[in-house]
């Protein structure tokens, strides 16, 4: 009995805890993936002739403005989603969507998202690809991603990415972050 009673108390715990982690050879091949499927998808209606990073296509916000108008192909954003360290849950609340209305998505062939919703996906992936490169590690920045922080006014960040000006604010504070500066 009080062995059943510790058991059902550590895997509480461990469900509390668990966090997303990828090592960095699995981060390396899910950005390497991204990257190649993003040039791919990118010179069918931008002016580029060689591979693009993930992280130079948040810079080129030309591009960027062209692929959110084109709208995302459900094949791009599985991988996209593949490296953040979001559920599909957190995916529908930010797209405001139904977990069910993701799931039909992805059974539909050649699926691409309404610009709308490509827009927030690039936004969401930008956070996390930037997040990655602040902390050095998926590990660290889903840690950071879900604590409260005095800086956001108490909120988690995760919370704040539902809103372009949250997003912003998220961004922000991991600038700070990165250049020292701690609230």
């Amino acid at each position: 009995m009080c062995l059943n009673i510790f058991t059902i108390k550590t895997n509480v715990i461990n469900l509390k805890t668990n966090v997303f982690v990828m090592s960095y050879d699995e981060q390396n091949i899910a950005i390497n993936e991204v990257n190649e499927s993003l040039t791919l998808y990118v010179k069918k209606f931008g002016n580029i002739s060689s591979k693009i990073s993930f992280a130079d296509f948040f810079y080129d916000k030309m591009l960027l403005v062209q692929a959110i108008r084109k709208g995302l192909p459900y094949r791009l954003f599985n991988q996209i989603k593949s490296f953040t360290p979001f559920t599909d849950t957190d995916w529908a609340e930010y797209l405001d969507l139904s977990t069910k209305t993701l799931q039909r998505y992805r059974d539909e062939k050649d699926f691409h998202f309404k610009p709308i919703h490509t827009e927030k996906i690039f936004e969401v992936a930008e956070v996390t690809n930037f997040g990655i490169e602040v902390f050095g590690s998926s590990e660290k920045f889903y840690s950071w991603l879900n604590t409260s922080s005095y800086a956001l006014n108490g909120y988690k960040p995760s919370e704040l990415l539902r809103d372009s000006y949250g997003k912003e604010m998220v961004m922000a504070e991991l600038n700070r972050i990165e250049h020292g500066i701690f609230a």
